[in-house]
């Protein structure tokens, strides 16, 4: 449930809530909105859920109790209606701006990333991936540099001014990774794995969430309630394509969750057509797609000569693609920007299903 403080309720009243609700043997999460603060209360209510809001009810400064309509609680919108905003160094993501994450697939060595770096750079990327710690489904493909593709992508982000984005794979890494990056990437063998989930939720860093490619939007999003009630409230969704019965993609690029999500939740989604065709040449219209129904953003793999790259060559833009890319995608984004609030983002004010929420901008 969600505990409606009065406008003029003082910080007493707030602490005596949150208080109250702690000797009940429940959690509170509080928001500061605009005009009143909203609290959370998570835990395992059972047949205590009647009396319990009784109690917080008659509480000094509380105006009213809300009953939690969604199993994913403080990433919701009813928790939460507006937008949230990430900044990390230079880049702004959530707010409106186009977020372009570019970068290669591995990090093979210093050359080849400094390489990169530079190109996205000066093609308009505002962050940079690179894999350090690279899972792969046969034990025999190239795994990673590790610790040393770490420091290569220090000297990158020391080197453009962007921020560095790369993905942690298990608990043990996560101290390493975000010593080194800006933005912690939680892979889609990974989305359910809880305890990295936990981990990254205690850690000083954005974390970008990506879709496992067997999970309803329910469950990543339940994923992301994870960590968020861990204490990290930054989470980038990245909807990468899910597993269907078609086989001339790497996976089926489901367009239908970024609105979906912008419906649901406050946090900021991008696409990754990249892992969700397998194949350059459908990366262009599908980052395009992300855009037309309101993505935040698009991670797309760059590398300076995709057929030799060590990992995911078919799916790599060369340095003149990319360029393409966002020569087209800048445009379509400015265009449609204005229209995201009222038009394709319309449907966040009230949906079929009766849930409240406020349009994004």
């Amino acid at each position: 449930m969600f505990v409606v403080m009065a406008a003029s309720a003082t910080e007493a009243e707030v602490l005596g809530v949150k208080s109250h609700i702690l000797a009940e043997g429940m959690t509170p999460y509080d928001h500061a909105g605009a005009e009143r603060i909203v609290i959370a209360v998570v835990g395992e209510v059972g047949p205590r859920k009647q009396v319990l809001a009784s109690r917080l009810a008659a509480l000094p400064g509380v105006e009213t109790i809300t009953p939690i309509s969604r199993p994913f609680k403080l990433t919701s919108r009813e928790f939460r209606p507006e937008d949230t905003v990430i900044r990390v160094l230079d880049a702004v993501i959530g707010d409106g701006s186009l977020t372009m994450m570019a970068g290669p697939c591995s990090v093979e060595s210093r050359d080849q990333l400094f390489e990169t770096s530079d190109a996205v750079k000066a093609a308009g990327a505002t962050v940079l991936r690179g894999g350090a710690f690279k899972p792969r489904t046969s034990p025999y493909a190239f795994q990673g540099l590790g610790v040393e593709a770490l420091r290569y992508l220090a000297e990158a982000r020391e080197r453009t001014g962007l921020p560095v984005i790369t993905e942690v794979m298990e608990p043990s890494q996560v101290d390493v990774v975000a010593e080194y990056a800006d933005i912690l990437q939680i892979g889609t063998r990974n989305m359910q794995n809880y305890s990295l989930l936990r981990d990254v939720g205690r850690v000083a860093r954005p974390v970008m969430l990506k879709r496992g490619y067997g999970a309803t939007v329910e469950e990543w999003l339940m994923a992301a309630e994870y960590i968020v009630s861990s204490g990290n409230p930054n989470v980038i969704l990245c909807e990468r394509g899910i597993r269907t019965f078609e086989t001339y993609t790497r996976n089926t690029m489901d367009l239908s969750a970024v609105p979906l999500l912008h419906h649901l939740t406050h946090l900021p989604v991008i696409v990754d057509p990249s892992h969700a065709t397998g194949k350059r040449w459908l990366v262009k219209p599908l980052a395009l797609g992300g855009i037309a129904v309101g993505a935040d953003g698009v991670m797309v793999e760059v590398h300076p000569s995709p057929e030799e790259a060590l990992s995911d060559a078919e799916q790599q833009l060369d340095f003149d693609q990319f360029r393409d890319l966002m020569a087209v995608i800048v445009p379509v984004h400015e265009h449609l920007r204005g229209l995201h609030g009222d038009a394709v983002r319309s449907g966040v004010a009230m949906g079929s299903d009766g849930a409240g929420g406020t349009a994004r901008p």
